[in-house]
């Protein structure tokens, strides 16, 4: 189901949610049937139940395009079940505390106002989603992980390709895709061995790789979800949240007003914008009984984040943009032992980026119509492809 807005529901949601049960049959792509998850509590349950397998190996889970299908010769820590997860997540937490994450304020600040001064030179008019909302996370993540910035035009692409044009690719497409990008990783993982740095990938290189708790292979796979979910979802809110802030004055005008309101105003457009949609997906394992039906051992599950993030007896008026709203119930970052790592993470820059822009340009305005704005759904994250805006 295609979304046409970068915060509003796609017209076939509407129906899925006005249904009383909160799991419905629908048929994939291939044919294949899966459960739709529309319940908040319904879907919160399901994602601390360890009956429902994130392994998309597993024969049952719900894959929605012809390359998510292809055979990869590596698993990433999202697909990955517990024990094996646990341990591969343990390694990762230290460097995504909150109080880790918050030592990066003003790196992260330096980078939003570096950003903003090219921005503003160039002016009075730019693509957000270029100069903005992929640059900044992209600055972050490298940081981060040791990668070197100078490479990070070939990263976006792969990442572009991986994400957004996946549904578009064969089998061969997507594998030499995940090729160049896993072999672009690897070889930066090995250098990392050999000639440590400060970052993640040096401390997990030397620490664990050199100790053995942790093979190389598994680690380069650390780093290609890390760089590409990271980037890609974060990016993703920047835009669409502009938008969404350009299409709701009022609401902007509440947060130039009153700044504190910031933080919460990004957990209202982690809610309402919810661009990793279809990024909940699960194959049950064993039998489970829940919201008046039986998913079957082997059946697939779909949580789609902007739906169950809209569902009225959790949030009141839900299709109402409201920065003044409590609303860090909601799912965008998934619930139990997959809930998104880099959360904290994608907060910070989020706040900051959001609170930057519109103080360092109060008068941005969208250069096109709102229904102008193109979108691509592909790979279960729903993105702008272009922002035009001036001031």
């Amino acid at each position: 189901m295609a979304r046409t807005c970068p915060y509003a529901l796609p017209e076939g949601y509407t129906d899925l949610r006005g249904k009383e049960a909160p799991l419905q049959r629908v048929t994939l792509f291939d044919g294949t049937g899966a459960w739709v998850v529309s319940g908040h509590a319904e879907a919160r349950k399901l994602l601390a139940d360890s009956r429902l397998s994130s392994d998309k190996l597993n024969p049952g889970f719900p894959a929605i395009s012809v390359a998510e299908k292809a055979h990869r010769p590596f698993r990433t820590i999202t697909e990955l079940d517990p024990p094996e997860h646990d341990t591969h997540r343990r390694m990762l937490i230290p460097a995504f505390t909150a109080r880790r994450i918050q030592e990066m304020r003003p790196l992260v600040q330096k980078i939003v106002d570096d950003c903003l001064d090219a921005i503003i030179e160039k002016g009075p008019s730019v693509d957000l989603v270029a100069e903005f909302a992929v640059h900044v996370p992209s600055m972050v993540i490298c940081h981060l992980l040791d990668i070197p910035y100078e490479d990070h035009e070939f990263f976006q692409a792969m990442t572009r390709k991986i994400t957004q044009e996946r549904g578009t690719l064969d089998e061969a497409g997507i594998k030499q895709v995940l090729g160049e990008t896993w072999g672009y990783l690897d070889r930066r993982v090995t250098e990392l061995e050999n000639e440590p740095e400060q970052g993640l990938l040096s401390l997990l290189a030397t620490e664990r790789v050199a100790s053995g708790t942790l093979e190389h292979h598994d680690l380069v796979a650390m780093a290609l979800v890390l760089l590409v979910a990271a980037q890609e979802t974060t990016s993703s809110t920047l835009g669409s949240g502009i938008v969404t802030l350009l299409e709701h004055p009022g609401q902007l005008a509440r947060l130039q007003a009153d700044p504190a309101l910031w933080p919460n105003a990004v957990e209202e457009l982690l809610r309402f914008t919810s661009v990793a949609d279809m990024g909940t997906r699960r194959a049950a394992k064993e039998d489970i009984e829940i919201g008046g039906v039986v998913i079957r051992a082997g059946e697939g599950v779909i949580i789609p984040n902007l739906l169950v993030n809209r569902d009225p007896k959790v949030f009141a008026d839900p299709d109402t943009f409201d920065v003044g709203r409590s609303a860090r119930t909601h799912l965008a970052f998934g619930h139990g032992v997959h809930n998104c790592i880099g959360q904290n993470m994608s907060r910070l820059v989020l706040e900051v980026g959001f609170q930057s822009l519109f103080t360092r340009l109060p008068g941005l305005r969208l250069a096109v119509a709102a229904e102008e704005l193109e979108m691509s759904p592909a790979g279960g994250v729903q993105t702008l492809t272009a922002l035009p805006v001036a001031w």
